[in-house]
């Protein structure tokens, strides 16, 4: 049985899940904000990510893209750079909401590329797509699934992919590491974990299965239709991947101070 929980950036079904009894029954499909940003976004977290679960494995991630309205005269993320540090540039990017995994994309960009770029949040990324490809923004940072329908639309230019490396749901699209911003990575993930104390027969016998079907070739032609692909890990590969992760984004939110609406 699936059993919705939305709310606080996925920190509503983490804490549910927190408190579940500790038989493996009970398991949570986790998105980055709650594992890495809601630790620093929320002051008062009822769960700790790295104490209240037990991580079986990655699951999969959702390629975010930058895009440009066709108006602004750039090319690539390193044009981007560029653009802004000029006197008179006013460059805005927008973003699916304060808090959310594009915001802070864009914050990271900001940070590493050191440039200043005016965040306007909407309530989810197709608005913020609209925007941009209406010119109330430059720039927007939206998952892959939102843009899709509108990859050829002569009213945007698609610069690249935040992710580390091409996404296989876009190859031809360069990263922004390998055009312009070295070192460059960020995208929405998911993970699978249980309550702590569940056994680790438990948790091996759950990574074992979830993974099998993750590695399987129809689940990578279904999670594309979502515009997602599997990715798949060891319970201590994620174990630290959450610790890293979280590490990263703290840092982000602190220096833009960014918060949740």
């Amino acid at each position: 049985m699936v059993d919705n929980k939305p709310g606080a950036g996925g920190g509503v079904g983490l804490d549910l899940v927190a408190k579940a009894p500790q038989d493996g029954y009970t398991i949570v499909l986790a998105s980055a904000g709650g594992l890495a940003a809601n630790p620093s976004l929320y002051p008062n977290l009822s769960y700790n990510p790295s104490t209240d679960f037990a991580p079986i494995t990655l699951f999969g991630t959702s390629p975010f893209v930058l895009i440009a309205n066709s108006t602004v005269p750039v090319k690539s993320i390193k044009d981007v750079i560029e653009l802004a540090k000029t006197k008179d540039a006013k460059l805005s990017y927008a973003s699916g909401g304060n808090g959310t995994a594009m915001h802070l994309s864009g914050e990271l960009i900001k940070s590493m590329a050191g440039i200043n770029l005016l965040h306007v949040p909407y309530r989810g990324s197709a608005p913020a797509l609209m925007s941009v490809m209406g010119g109330e923004t430059s720039l927007a940072i939206a998952d892959i699934a939102t843009i899709e329908p509108q990859m050829k639309s002569s009213k945007i230019k698609i610069l690249g992919v935040l992710n580390k490396q091409r996404s296989a749901l876009a190859p031809d699209l360069p990263t922004l590491a390998e055009s312009g911003l070295p070192g460059f990575e960020a995208n929405g993930w998911f993970a699978v974990l249980a309550p702590a104390g569940v056994a680790q027969t438990t948790v091996a016998r759950l990574n074992a299965e979830i993974v099998g079907v993750l590695r399987e070739a129809d689940t990578a032609e279904k999670f594309a239709q979502a515009g997602l692909e599997p990715l798949s890990s060891s319970p201590e590969e994620l174990a630290q991947y959450i610790k890293s992760e979280t590490i990263k984004w703290s840092k982000v939110i602190a220096v833009s101070g960014a918060k949740v609406d």
